[in-house]
């Protein structure tokens, strides 16, 4: 039935038909694994100022390279409408993603019209964001302002050379390290960091990070390089498993495990023995977190991805701009929702070289992390 109802992305046709009997509109919602709809992810823009070589790499993302017209992305209003029907089918988090969120024009407006949402509980929307941090000094303040409570820095190594090797850009890692700063100072924590690792770039950055970002108040994880997209030439061979990075911490700095702080946390959890701070680890190549992901990603142009790892989406604009009810929209993510089945990471554990073969991915600046 759910194939009646959704447009697939890649198809140009008229919009979703609507089911003649809609269903509530509101109410908590589980997919064909138990899986309850918690997190959403929305990406602002596709464009991005850096080009880090696991997202964005130069000889894809080129000074030729289309992005999309301001005319196809939605509006704030638009975003606050759809982010309105997740949030009565028990969303509880948003998170803001790009490209790089913060090159979008006046960001601050968009936080501030999801800050005044409330959860189905009645509580407030755990509202974040995540940024290559290129504009976040400048930055900080209005986006406290506004009403957005965390921050999620990118940061890859500390060693200026190995950073911008990483990134591709002549931007200072001095420069990051003050727009944590400056997001600390104003109240947007607590700050977490994420390192993407990659086997024979920057994994030697993985003490020099740990040392460092011990004894602060900032949250230091690092994140297993993963097959996103379709342009990072991602190999098996350059993942540093996280049980690795975990190890090579412990011989130096002796950890001990946390228990997660919910159910579908991305990040397994680990604290310092001498009480000096935490790290996590993001293992979705080495130990799948698929049976508890309850993230749906919005896609810059609108389009809902179920999975990080999905070759399409399904046409959440299209409903917008033909004037449908929110009723009419609620009753499509229902179906979709309870239709998804995804596992990507678990399939690809037991049987790497076959999925590599499957259909393009969509890529990470598309779609957001």
């Amino acid at each position: 039935m759910a194939e009646k109802i959704i447009m697939m992305a890649s198809q140009r046709r008229a919009p979703p038909a609507i089911p003649a009997v809609l269903e509530t509109p509101t109410g908590l919602l589980s997919d064909q694994l138990a899986r309850p709809l918690h997190d959403l992810r929305i990406s602002v823009t596709d464009r991005c100022n850096f080009r880090c070589v696991y997202c964005m790499p130069k000889e894809v993302f080129d000074k030729d390279y289309q992005y999309l017209p301001h005319t196809s992305l939605l509006s704030f209003e638009e975003i606050t409408r759809l982010a309105k029907t997740f949030i009565a089918h028990g969303v509880e988090k948003i998170r803001l993603t790009g490209g790089e969120p913060l090159l979008r024009k006046n960001i601050e407006r968009l936080i501030a019209m999801l800050a005044e949402l409330k959860t189905v509980h009645g509580k407030p929307l755990d509202l974040t964001l995540t940024t290559n941090a290129s504009l976040l000094a400048r930055k900080a303040q209005s986006l406290k302002d506004a009403g957005l409570q965390r921050i999620t820095v990118s940061l890859d190594a500390l060693d200026n050379t190995v950073f911008q090797r990483m990134n591709d850009v002549d931007f200072s890692v001095d420069d990051v390290l003050h727009g944590i700063d400056v997001a600390h100072q104003v109240g947007l924590g607590p700050v977490k960091i994420n390192m993407v690792v990659k086997a024979g770039m920057n994994d030697q950055e993985i003490l020099p990070m740990a040392r460092h970002f011990k004894h602060t108040p900032y949250i230091l994880r690092f994140i297993e390089y993963m097959d996103v997209g379709a342009s990072n030439g991602w190999k098996m061979d350059e993942v540093i498993p996280s049980a690795e990075v975990v190890s090579r911490i412990h011989a130096e700095m002796p950890l001990e495990a946390l228990s997660a702080n919910y159910t579908g946390e991305t990040a397994a959890r680990w604290r310092y023995a001498d009480g000096a701070g935490e790290i996590g680890v993001i293992s979705s190549v080495s130990h799948a977190f698929c049976r508890d992901c309850t993230r749906a990603r919005l896609s810059t142009e609108g389009k809902l991805y179920t999975c990080l790892f999905a070759s399409s989406g399904h046409d959440l604009r299209a409903l917008l701009r033909d004037g449908r009810s929110d009723a009419e929209i609620g009753t499509v993510l229902a179906h979709l929702w309870r239709a998804r089945g995804d596992r990507y990471s678990e399939l690809r554990t037991n049987n790497t070289d076959g999925l590599e073969a499957r259909a393009a991915k969509v890529e990470m600046s598309y779609i957001g992390g």
